[in-house]
C-alpha cells in the first residue's frame, strides 16, 4: 500500500474514532490499536496533526495516539517497537512547525515531544535545544509561544531524569541556557509589569504574560534541578533575588487589573503563586543556597499576610502559599539551631540561618502573628457560614494530609501549630490571656463575638499539647464548657460545634478520669437528631476520640454506650455525602471494636442497614472500605457470623479479593480482615466458604505485603475442614507454596512452613501426602546446609512430621531430591541424618527438640543401614532429648514435661497465648491435644522402638549396644531398658 493510500485510510479512521456513535467509534479504536504497531503509523499520523486544514478533532485525536504511541514502542527494547529510521524522520519534521492555532493540540504536541526527548535527548537528539532555542528567538508571537510552550515540557520532563550522568548533562545545558533565558523572562516580565501600569491593550498585556510564565516555568526547573549549589551561580541568585520585586509589581498589577474586571486575572495569578513556587522548591531543594533570602522572603509573607495594607492584594492561592512559605522556614532542618555543629560552630551556615529566623520573629512580631492568625485567619467567613447552611456534609468534612499545601483552612491551622510550637515561651501567655476574655457567656445574639470565641477554642485545640501544663481544662470543661454546650440558639452552633472539636481534642491530652461520665453525657446530647448536623458530625469524631483512647473505661462508658451507638446510627441513615457515612462508620466500627459484645443487642439495625449501604455505595470504595472494615468488627464483637449476614459477606470477600477486579485496590486489606474473622468465628465449613478460597492461591504471589495475613488465612481455612480441604485444594495451594518458597525472604518462608507442618498436624497422613510437592525443595535445603538457624528447625521439624505419619512419603521425598542430584537415597539420607544431628543443638524450642526426638527414635526400626551405622550418636541425641524434657516428680518418679496431663490447659504449649476464644481457637487447641509431642511419652517411644529392633536384627543387635559410649549407657538405663 503507497503513502498517499495509506494516510488516506489513516484520516478515515481517525474521523470515525471521533464519532459519537459506538457502533462507529469503537471499531475504528480496535483499527487503530491494531496499526499501532505498523511501521509508518506514527509517520502518518505526525503529517496528520501539522495539516491545520484539517478537523481540529481529527488532529487531536492523532496527536493522542501518537503520544500514547510513543509511551509504549519508542524505546529500543519494546516490543513491536517504532524502527530506528522512522523515528529519526519524526525527529525531524516534528520540529518544523510552531504555528499550532489550537492551543489544546499545541500542549499535547509539546508533551509529545518531551516524551521522546526523555528517552532520544542527547544522544539520538543533540539539536533538540539548539533548534528550540533558535525558534523561541522568533518574532513571530505565535511560534515564539509555541516554542516557550515546547520549551517548558522538555525541560521540566529531562529535568526529572535522576541517574548521575542525566543530571550532569541537565546541568552543563542549564549552564548554557540560563543567562539567555532569565534576560527573556525579565524583558517580558517587565514589559507585563509595564503594560498594565500604561494601560496598554490589553491583548498585548496577555501574550507577554504567558511568555512570562512559561519562562519562569522554566527557570524554576532549571534552578532547582540544573545547579549542584546554586549558591554559586550568579544568574541564579540573581534570579532568585528578583523574585520579590517582581511579586510586589506584580501585585500591584493584579490589584489594578482586578479593580478593572479584566479577564487576565487567573492567569495573572498563576504567575504571582508560580514566583511562590519558586521560593518553596530552591528552599527545599537548596536550603544552603537559600539563607541570603529568608528575610527577604519572611518580610514578604509577613507584609501582605499581617499588615492592613498588605492584606488588600490577597487572593486564597497566594495566601496559602505565603503560609507554606513561613512553615517551611520555621521546619527546615538546616535552619534549626539544634541542628548539627549549629551551636558549636558560630560560622556554621545553620547558624546563620537560626540568626536570621529570630531576627525576623522578634517577640513583638511573633506576638502579632498570632493574633492576626486567630482575630482575622481563624474568623469563620460569611462564605463558610453559607457553606454550613447550604452543603453542611461538605462543610464538616475533615481534610487530612497533605491538605495544608492546598487548601485554606488547613494550611493557616499548620502554620499557627508550627508558629506556636516554635516560640511557645513567647506565645503562651499570649494565648492564655486570649483564653481567659473569652471566659465568659457570650450573649446568643452577638455573632462577632461568637466568631471570635470559636477562633480562640480553634487555637486552643490547635495548641492542646504545648498548653498542657498552663490549662486547667478540668475546671475550663466543667464551669465553661459544659454550660455553654446547653444554650441552643441557632448563632450557638458555632460555639457547640467548637466545643465538641476542643473536647475531642483534650480527652486524650488532660481531662481527669472523673470528668470522663460527663463528657460521655455531653456528647450523647450533640448527637441527638433535632442537633444541628455540623455539630454533630463534630461530635461523633469527638467519641471517636474519646473512646479510643489510652485511658478509655469501658465501665463508665457501659451507661451510654446504648443510646451513643442508637444515635450514631440514626446520623449514619442522615447522611448523604459518601465521606461522610464513612466518618461515622468509622466512629461506630471503634466503638464496637472497644465494647465488643456488650453492643450487640443494639446491632440489628446496623446488621440490617449496611448490605442497603453497601448497594447504595457502588463505585465509592473508600465508603465500601470502610463498610467492610465496620462488618469485621460486628463480626468480632458478635462471636459469629450472623445468619442474615452470611449471604451478603461473602460475596464482598470475594469482589475485595479478587485480582482481576478493580475493587481490589480499595477493598483488599479490609476484604483480608473481614475473611479471617469470619473464618475464625465460622463452625463448620460451606460450600461458599470453600469456593472463596479459590482465590487464594493469586493471592498469595498478589503482594508480599499481604503474604502473612493470606498464610494465616489458608491455615485458619485448613483447620476449618482438613480433609476436605486437602483433598479439593490442598494440592493447589501447596504447588503454589511451592513456587513461591525461592522468592521468598527467611521470614516469609518460616510463615510458609508453619502452613506446611500444620498440613502433616491435622491429618497427619493425608497432610504428608497433601505436602509432597514441596518436600522435595525443603530436603534439598537441609542437604544444602540452610544457614539461617531458625529456618533449618523449622524444615528439620516438617522433615520430622513426615516421617513419624508416612515413611513412604518420606521415601518419595528422599528419592526426588536423589534424582535431581543424581545421587542414591542413601546417600541423602546419610546426609539429612547428619543435617539433623549436626543442628539438634541449635533447637532450642523443647517442642521441636522432642520431635526431633521422635523422629530419631522412629528412625531406629527402618532397618536402614544408615541408621545403624550412626546408633551411637542417634542415641546420644535422644538422650540429650530426654534430659531436657524429663522432670523429677515429688514421689521421685520421671514424667515427660510435655506430655499433656488431666486438667492441664493446652495454652501451656501454644505460641499464640492461648486465649481460646473463637472456633478457630479451640480448633488450634484441638491440634495440640492431639500432637505426638504432647501424646506420646518419648522414653516409652523409644523403648518400644529398641524393642522393634532387637526382634528385627536379632544378634546383631548386642553389637550395636556396644557401640554406645559407657557414659551415655548408664545415663539411657534411667529411661530405658535394654
Amino acid at each position: 500500500m503507497d503513502v498517499t493510500t495509506a494516510h488516506g485510510l489513516v484520516l478515515e479512521v481517525l474521523h470515525q474514532a471521533s464519532s459519537q456513535d459506538p457502533s462507529i467509534l469503537r471499531p475504528a479504536e480496535s483499527k487503530l490499536m491494531e496499526w499501532e504497531t505498523e511501521a509508518g503509523f506514527y509517520s502518518i499520523l505526525n503529517n496528520i496533526i501539522t495539516n491545520h486544514t484539517l478537523d481540529v478533532n481529527v488532529r487531536f485525536m492523532a496527536v493522542l495516539y501518537m503520544k500514547n504511541g510513543i509511551d509504549k514502542y519508542w524505546r529500543k527494547n519494546a516490543p513491536n517497537g517504532i524502527t530506528e529510521p522512522e523515528k529519526c524522520s519524526i525527529r525531524q519534521n516534528i520540529l518544523l512547525n510552531f504555528n499550532e492555532p489550537v492551543n489544546q493540540i499545541a500542549i499535547q504536541r509539546a508533551v509529545l515531544i518531551s516524551k521522546i526527548a526523555r528517552i532520544d535527548y542527547p544522544r539520538e537528539w543533540p539539536e533538540l535545544f539548539p533548534l528550540l532555542l533558535n525558534v523561541v528567538e522568533s518574532n513571530d508571537i505565535l511560534i515564539q509561544h509555541r516554542a516557550l510552550l515546547t520549551l517548558h515540557h522538555v525541560v521540566k520532563t529531562v529535568s526529572s531524569k535522576r541517574l548521575a550522568g542525566d543530571r550532569r548533562l541537565f546541568q552543563e545545558l542549564t549552564n548554557q541556557m540560563f543567562p539567555y533565558i532569565l534576560n527573556l523572562w525579565n524583558e517580558l516580565t517587565t514589559a507585563f509589569i509595564q503594560g498594565v501600569m500604561q494601560n496598554v491593550e490589553e491583548r498585548v498585556i496577555e501574550t507577554n504574560l504567558e511568555k512570562a510564565l512559561l519562562l519562569l516555568r522554566i527557570l524554576r526547573k532549571l534552578s532547582v534541578f540544573g545547579f549542584l549549589k546554586p549558591h554559586t551561580n550568579k544568574d541564579c541568585m540573581t534570579f532568585i533575588g528578583m523574585i520579590f520585586e517582581k511579586a510586589k509589581s506584580s501585585l500591584i498589577c493584579y490589584k489594578q487589573m482586578k479593580t478593572k474586571g479584566s479577564y487576565m486575572i487567573e492567569t495573572c495569578e498563576k504567575f504571582i503563586v508560580h514566583l511562590t513556587k519558586v521560593v518553596i522548591s530552591m528552599l527545599d531543594t537548596h536550603p544552603f543556597s537559600f539563607i541570603d533570602f529568608i528575610k527577604p522572603s519572611l518580610e514578604l509573607c509577613l507584609y501582605y499576610l499581617f499588615t492592613d495594607d498588605g492584606i488588600t492584594f490577597l487572593f486564597e492561592r497566594l495566601v496559602i502559599q505565603f503560609f507554606n512559605i513561613i512553615k517551611a522556614i520555621l521546619l527546615c532542618a538546616e535552619y534549626r539551631a539544634s541542628s548539627k555543629n549549629s551551636m558549636a560552630n558560630k560560622d556554621s551556615e545553620s547558624y546563620k540561618a537560626y540568626l536570621i529566623k529570630q531576627e525576623c520573629f522578634v517577640p513583638d512580631v511573633i506576638s502579632d502573628v498570632c493574633k492576626k492568625l486567630i482575630g482575622h485567619y481563624f474568623i469563620l467567613t460569611q462564605d463558610e457560614l453559607g457553606m454550613w447552611d447550604s452543603d453542611p456534609e461538605a462543610f464538616s468534612n475533615d481534610e487530612s494530609g497533605d491538605s495544608w499545601k492546598y487548601s485554606l483552612r488547613p494550611s493557616m491551622d499548620t502554620v499557627f501549630v508550627t508558629i506556636f510550637h516554635e516560640y511557645n515561651e513567647v506565645l503562651t501567655p499570649v494565648l492564655l490571656e486570649m483564653i481567659r476574655s473569652t471566659n465568659i457567656i457570650v450573649p446568643p445574639e452577638d455573632m462577632q463575638q461568637i466568631l471570635k470565641k470559636d477562633a480562640i477554642y480553634n487555637a486552643a485545640g490547635l495548641c492542646a499539647f504545648d498548653l498542657y501544663d498552663e490549662v486547667d481544662f478540668d475546671q475550663w470543661f466543667s464551669n465553661t464548657l459544659v454550660q455553654e454546650l446547653k444554650i441552643k440558639h441557632n448563632n450557638y452552633r458555632v460555639i457547640r460545634r467548637r466545643v465538641a472539636a476542643l473536647i475531642g481534642r483534650w480527652t486524650g491530652i488532660k481531662l481527669s478520669r472523673e470528668y470522663r461520665p460527663a463528657l460521655y453525657e455531653c456528647i450523647v446530647g450533640l448527637l441527638q437528631p433535632d442537633e444541628d448536623i455540623v455539630v454533630r458530625l463534630t461530635a461523633a469524631t469527638a467519641l471517636r476520640f474519646a473512646v479510643d483512647d489510652f485511658e478509655f473505661n469501658s465501665e463508665q462508658f457501659k451507661h451510654y454506650m446504648f443510646a451513643a451507638f442508637d444515635l450514631l446510627f440514626e446520623l449514619l441513615k442522615k447522611a448523604s455525602e459518601c465521606d461522610t457515612k464513612m466518618q461515622v462508620l468509622n466512629v461506630m466500627a471503634v466503638v464496637l471494636e472497644r465494647m465488643g459484645g456488650v453492643l450487640m443487642p443494639h446491632s440489628d439495625a446496623l446488621v440490617q442497614y449496611l448490605p442497603h449501604l453497601w448497594n447504595e455505595s457502588e463505585g465509592h470504595y473508600m465508603l465500601r472500605g470502610a463498610i467492610v472494615a465496620t462488618l469485621v468488627q460486628l463480626v468480632r464483637s458478635m462471636g459469629g457470623v450472623p445468619e442474615e449476614l452470611c449471604p451478603f459477606l461473602l460475596p464482598i470477600i470475594q469482589l475485595g479479593t479478587d485480582t482481576s477486579q478493580g475493587a481490589i485496590i480499595y477493598l483488599l486489606e479490609d476484604a483480608l480482615d473481614l475473611w479471617t474473622a469470619v473464618l475464625e468465628y465460622s463452625a463448620s465449613m460451606t460450600n461458599d466458604l470453600m469456593q472463596l478460597f479459590n482465590n487464594m492461591p493469586i493471592l498469595l504471589d498478589y503482594s508480599t505485603e499481604i503474604l502473612r495475613t493470606c498464610l494465616y488465612i489458608s491455615l485458619a481455612h485448613l483447620l476449618l475442614a482438613p480433609e476436605l480441604v486437602m483433598r479439593n485444594q490442598g494440592t493447589q495451594l501447596i504447588t503454589t507454596c511451592a513456587t513461591l518458597m525461592g522468592d521468598l525472604n527467611n521470614e516469609g518462608i518460616v510463615m510458609l512452613m508453619r502452613l506446611v507442618e500444620t498440613f502433616t498436624r491435622t491429618i497427619p497422613q493425608l497432610g504428608s501426602e497433601t505436602v509432597m510437592p514441596i518436600l522435595p525443595k525443603i530436603f534439598r535445603r537441609i542437604y544444602d546446609k540452610e544457614n539461617y538457624p531458625y529456618l533449618m528447625s523449622m524444615f528439620l521439624c516438617v522433615m520430622s512430621r513426615v516421617l513419624l505419619s508416612s515413611h513412604q512419603v518420606f521415601t518419595r521425598a528422599i528419592s526426588a531430591v536423589a534424582q535431581e542430584l543424581n545421587e542414591n537415597d542413601q546417600a541423602v539420607l546419610k546426609q539429612l541424618l547428619d543435617r539433623l544431628l549436626n543442628n539438634m543443638p541449635n533447637v532450642s524450642q523443647l517442642d521441636q527438640r522432642k520431635l526431633l526426638g521422635l523422629a530419631l527414635a522412629n528412625l531406629l526400626t527402618t532397618q536402614s543401614p544408615t541408621i545403624l551405622q550412626r546408633f551411637s550418636d542417634i542415641m546420644s541425641h535422644i538422650l540429650e532429648v530426654l534430659n531436657d524434657i524429663t522432670k523429677t516428680e515429688e514421689d521421685g518418679s520421671i514424667m515427660d514435661s510435655l506430655i499433656l496431663i488431666d486438667g492441664q490447659s493446652p495454652s501451656d504449649f501454644d505460641d499464640d497465648g492461648g486465649y481460646y476464644d473463637t472456633y478457630h481457637d479451640m480448633r488450634k487447641k484441638q491440634l495440640i491435644l492431639n500432637d505426638p509431642v504432647h501424646t506420646i511419652v518419648l522414653k516409652d517411644y523409644l523403648q518400644s522402638q529398641v524393642n522393634e529392633l532387637r526382634n528385627q536384627i536379632g544378634p546383631q543387635y548386642q553389637q550395636l549396644i556396644n557401640t554406645l559410649h559407657a557414659d551415655d549407657m548408664s545415663q539411657l538405663q534411667s529411661y530405658i531398658t535394654f
